[in-house]
């Protein structure tokens, strides 16, 4: 099973923070307030919904996207073009990613504007992650069901996210998974359509589950993979979803800010890129 290749990934890694644990040495959560990561997917914005746009430089499914492009480069031209939020792959091994990107993309001097929040993308379902993540500048991170498939523990990693100043984003494939999250009491819920075996998509189940178990009150949805043009977004709009989790579809050409406001902005120009 794919999710089971990504917990094995992690083990050096928790082998490392509980080596800090025992020495007194995991970091401190980040002092200071976080930008909202539920306020800026809520704010009025460009599009049919708000879109958190993606850093990601490889993945299973497409193997390398594009790793010519620095994290700083892409966050700037994503929040120029659009972007509410923005998600930072950090996972090593299958996506290249890095946990210092996370840092990287907080600097306030990238941004015409206030800072974007940031969503700590990754396999995370040990406490000890979300301590690392609370000493980063994310405002959120992701919880997966299918990896934490127990409501109380589901629950324990939210109550500590949000203890540490952290939003947590729960990702569902199914219905099942979403009585679960509920159960959990997750409010940020992100229903992802790619099939994590067969790694396809199908957009027409993550629509159906909106329309079969719409959102509830206090609830915000966010629509994952597949999305990569205007009309998928209005679909997703249509069903229920409040926001979008676009990245592969941002990357792939080398121009991710154009990119994103074509998907936000049809007809906009998408001029070659860096990976084109």
């Amino acid at each position: 099973m794919l999710l089971e290749r990504f917990r094995a990934a992690k083990r050096e890694e928790l082998a490392a923070l509980r080596a800090l644990e025992a020495r007194g040495a995991l970091p401190a959560p980040l002092s200071g307030p976080r930008p909202s990561f539920t306020a800026a997917l809520r704010a009025p914005g460009r599009g049919p919904l708000a879109v958190i746009a993606e850093y990601k430089r490889a993945s299973p499914s497409r193997g390398v996207i594009c790793e010519a492009l620095e994290v700083e480069d892409v966050a700037a031209a994503y929040r120029g073009a659009g972007a509410a939020a923005l998600s930072i792959l950090t996972e090593e091994a299958h996506f290249h990613g890095s946990l210092g990107y996370l840092t990287r993309a907080a600097v306030p001097a990238l941004y015409a504007g206030p800072r974007p929040p940031l969503l700590r993308k990754d396999f995370i379902f040990d406490a000890l992650q979300v301590r690392a993540t609370a000493a980063t500048p994310a405002s959120a991170l992701l919880l997966i069901v299918r990896l934490t498939p127990e409501a109380g523990q589901l629950r324990a990693l939210r109550e500590l996210a949000e203890s540490s100043g952290l939003e947590a984003v729960v990702e569902v494939f199914d219905a099942a998974d979403l009585r679960l999250a509920r159960e959990s009491g997750a409010r940020l819920i992100q229903v992802n359509a790619r099939d994590l075996e067969k790694l396809t998509v199908d957009r027409e189940a993550c629509l159906t589950l909106a329309r079969a178990c719409p959102p509830r009150q206090g609830e915000l949805w966010i629509a994952a993979s597949g999305l990569s043009r205007p009309e998928h977004l209005r679909a997703a709009a249509d069903a229920g979803y409040a926001a979008a989790l676009v990245g592969g579809a941002l990357m792939e050409g080398g121009r991710p800010g154009a990119a994103l406001r074509a998907l936000l902005a049809p007809g906009s120009p998408t001029e070659e890129g860096a990976c084109s």
